[in-house]
C-alpha cells in the first residue's frame, strides 16, 4: 500500500538481488541514482525504505533568517529533527504549523502525531527518546511536536542522543525561545547531523510588507502608500498578532477596493498597545518628560522595550539619508522632509524638520551605532532590557536637547 506521503518499500526493489554490502541508506552511486529518481516522483517530507531512512546528511546544518521560508517550502528529508526558534513567537508556531502541514500525516490523530511539552521532557527524562523509539502502530511515520523548548537539561539530553542515533520512522519537531547563540539546545542542533535549525526574528519592514501583501492581496484589496505606511507603523512586533490585525482589517474593509489611511486609523490600534512614535519624537526632539512618560507607558502596556530601539533606529537612519542630502546637495530641511522616501507623514513633518537642525550626521551616526549596542546587551541580559533601554535612549534625548552640533 502507498500511503499519501510515503513510498513503499517495493518501490525501491532492484530488478536483481542488490549487494548486501551497499545497503539503500550507504552513500554509492547506485543508490544515489536511486534516491534522485524517488525524490523527483515523491517530494513529501518522509521516505521510507525497508524500515530505514534512505540517507542522513552528513553535515549540521542551520539557515539564517531569510532563507527559512525558502527551506520550509521544500524541506529536506534527511533532516529528521527541526529546531524552530526565536523572540518572535508568532512566527515561530506559524512556521511549525507549516512545516507539520507538509509532513502529510494527520495532524489531528494523537497516534501519529504526538504533541509534548518541553517541561514534561523535563520531569520525565528519556520521555523524548522513548516516544522516537516507538514503532508507528497506525502509519508507517510519526512526528513529535515539542512545544516551549528552552534549555531543559533532559530535553536537550535526548535530543542529543537522537542526534547520534536519529530515528528511521519519525520525525522530531521541537519550537524554541529566544535561544541565544552557544545555548545548548541550539548548540546540539547545529552542530549535528541530521538536525535543522531555523531561526525566527521579529519582522523587518521587507517582511511586513510580505504579510501586509499576502493578506490584503488575498482578500482583493489594495492599499494606498500612506495607509502601508500607518499600518507599517503599527505592526510587527509579533506575527501573529500581525495576521491578527491584518484579518481584522480585511474583514472591516469587505466589498472595498482599498485600504485607506482612514481606514488604518479607525481599526488597528498598535498591536504593542501603543505608537512608540511618540516616544521616539521625544527623543529626536530632545523632550525628556515627554519621551520618559510614553516609554514608561509603552512597557506598561507589556511591551518589549526593543520595538522603541528598532523605532528609534529607523528614524535615525532615516534622519540620515535626509541629512545627507542636506549636507551634500545643499537643500533645506523643509525639501530633505519633502523629499524623503518611505514619505513622513505630514502631522510630523515640523518635528522631522526641527532635528534635522538639531542632529549632525556625526551625531546620527553616533547615535545609531549606540542603538545597535543597546539592542544587543538587551538580547544579552533579557531581564534588564526595559533598564538598559530606558538608560540609552534618555541619552540619546539628552543629545536631541543640544541642538545643532
Amino acid at each position: 500500500m502507498n500511503t499519501a506521503g510515503y513510498i513503499d518499500a517495493a518501490l525501491l526493489q532492484p530488478a536483481a538481488p542488490r549487494n548486501a554490502a551497499a545497503p539503500l541508506h550507504e552513500r554509492t552511486p547506485a543508490n544515489s541514482a536511486a534516491r534522485d529518481r524517488l525524490s523527483d516522483h515523491h517530494p513529501p517530507f518522509f521516505t521510507r525504505a525497508l524500515g530505514r531512512s534512505l540517507w542522513y546528511p552528513a553535515d549540521m546544518a542551520q539557515k539564517k533568517a531569510h532563507e527559512v521560508d525558502r527551506w520550509l517550502a521544500k524541506p529536506e528529508q534527511a533532516y529528521r529533527i527541526i529546531l524552530i526558534y526565536g523572540p518572535d513567537r508568532g512566527l515561530v508556531s506559524e512556521r511549525a504549523k507549516r512545516f507539520a502541514a507538509g509532513t502529510g500525516l494527520p495532524l489531528d490523530d494523537p497516534f501519529t502525531v504526538v504533541r509534548i511539552e518541553a517541561n514534561e521532557v523535563e520531569q520525565q527524562p528519556g520521555r523524548l527518546a522513548d516516544e522516537a523509539q516507538t514503532v508507528p502502530m497506525f502509519s508507517d511515520q510519526r512526528l513529535i511536536w515539542v512545544k516551549g523548548a528552552g534549555n531543559q537539561k533532559a530535553l536537550v539530553s535526548d535530543v542529543t542522543a537522537l542526534i547520534a542515533e536519529p530515528p528511521a520512522d519519525c520525525a522530531i519537531l521541537i519550537e524554541g525561545g529566544d535561544l541565544r547563540k552557544g545555548s545548548s539546545l541550539r548548540s546540539a542542533v547545529e552542530r549535528g547531523a541530521g538536525a535543522m535549525a531555523l531561526p525566527c526574528y521579529a519582522d523587518d519592514g521587507r517582511g511586513i510588507d510580505a504579510v501586509i501583501d499576502e493578506t490584503l492581496g488575498g482578500a482583493g484589496l489594495k492599499i494606498s502608500l500612506e495607509a502601508r505606511q500607518l499600518l507599517k507603523a503599527n505592526l510587527g512586533g509579533d506575527r501573529l498578532a500581525t495576521r491578527g490585525e491584518l484579518e481584522k482589517l480585511t474583514l472591516y474593509c469587505a466589498g472595498a477596493s482599498e485600504v485607506t489611511p482612514e481606514d488604518i486609523r479607525l481599526l488597528i490600534g498598535d498591536v504593542a498597545g501603543l505608537s512608540s512614535d511618540e516616544a521616539v519624537d521625544a527623543i529626536i526632539s530632545g523632550r525628556f518628560q515627554a519621551f520618559d512618560s510614553a516609554f514608561q507607558r509603552f512597557l506598561a502596556a507589556g511591551n518589549p522595550p526593543f520595538l522603541v530601539l528598532s523605532a528609534t533606529l529607523r528614524q535615525i537612519h532615516a534622519l540620515q539619508v535626509m541629512r545627507t542630502a542636506m549636507d551634500n546637495k545643499g537643500v533645506s530641511a523643509s525639501a530633505a522632509v519633502a523629499g524623503a522616501r518611505p514619505p513622513v507623514f505630514f502631522s510630523r513633518r515640523k518635528t522631522v524638520e526641527h532635528a534635522l537642525g538639531r542632529w549632525s550626521s556625526t551625531a546620527l551616526q553616533n547615535a545609531a551605532e549606540r542603538l545597535q549596542a543597546t539592542t544587543l546587551r538587551t538580547r544579552q541580559k533579557p531581564a534588564l532590557a526595559g533598564s538598559i533601554a530606558r538608560q540609552a535612549l534618555l541619552a540619546l534625548t539628552v543629545e536631541g536637547a543640544r541642538g545643532r552640533r
